[in-house]
């Protein structure tokens, strides 16, 4: 694991430690009562068309501050507006600017399903998804032993959760399909180096098999690039940064979706 990578798992897990000792995973439990059935995440992205998980995200390591005056209430209504088919939350707070209560105020504008994004290195963090309003959770092989990521899925399924498991490389996908995942994010974006390779979704594809679900993530930027991604097969795009630089998120949603 790479020396960023590693930092940024390594702060989580304090936090988690945190989180634990303020509000007991029983207290937790507590909070969410009975378990209801999440907005249908798997649905939602697996249509006869490309479908779009449009990302709200304040910052990153390797850009730093995307959106001035940051607010995912009025960045929500224009998702909603514009019809995206889900929405994802970055919700980690020390190098992506994020926050738990994000969860909260998105699922309040918007009827599509939600999917936290964020370093999910403990089964807690899960729980904590489900209590925040999430749907779907992220789950990122790059930082996952295969066992422990099979429990994450497992637990999520119980909690009523979809799972978006990603990965970067054959191995990760040997991983993601032993864990029984049903969605598979391709990581454009090496997590070591922080580099970006719209072809990485191109060499890894072949290896995932029919009936499973296939999200491209990061880097994808035109028309031309989601065009690719579509005669390559994948079912729905995963995009952050290029939204929230958006001066019109709607028209730029209509561009690379070719939407008239």
């Amino acid at each position: 694991m790479h020396s960023i990578l590693k930092k940024i798992v390594s702060d989580k897990r304090r936090e988690v430690e945190m989180y634990k000792k303020l509000f007991p995973l029983s207290f937790v439990i507590e909070q969410i009562g009975k378990i209801q059935p999440a907005r249908d995440f798997k649905k939602a992205i697996s249509k006869n068309r490309m479908t779009l998980i449009a990302e709200i995200k304040r910052a990153s390591p390797s850009k730093g501050e995307l959106v001035k005056n940051f607010n995912p209430e009025k960045i929500a209504r224009e998702y909603r507006k514009a019809g995206v088919d889900a929405v994802s939350v970055l919700t980690e707070r020390n190098y992506f600017k994020g926050a738990n209560e994000y969860l909260k105020i998105v699922r309040k504008n918007i009827k599509v399903p939600i999917l936290r994004k964020d370093f999910i290195i403990d089964e807690y963090q899960l729980y904590g998804s489900k209590l925040y309003g999430a749907d779907a959770v992220l789950l990122i092989c790059a930082i996952l032993k295969p066992e422990i990521l099979k429990k994450y899925v497992q637990t999520a399924k119980k909690l009523k959760l979809y799972t978006l498991v990603e990965v970067h490389s054959k191995e990760e996908i040997r991983s993601a399909l032993k864990s029984g995942a049903d969605i598979i994010g391709i990581n454009n974006r090496d997590l070591n180096t922080f580099k970006v390779d719209l072809k990485t979704t191109g060499a890894l594809i072949k290896y995932i098999p029919e009936g499973k679900i296939v999200v491209s993530e990061s880097g994808i930027k035109t028309r031309e690039d989601t065009l690719y991604l579509k005669k390559l097969g994948v079912n729905a795009v995963l995009i952050g940064e290029t939204l929230m630089r958006s001066k019109n998120i709607p028209e730029k949603i209509k561009e690379l979706l070719w939407l008239k």
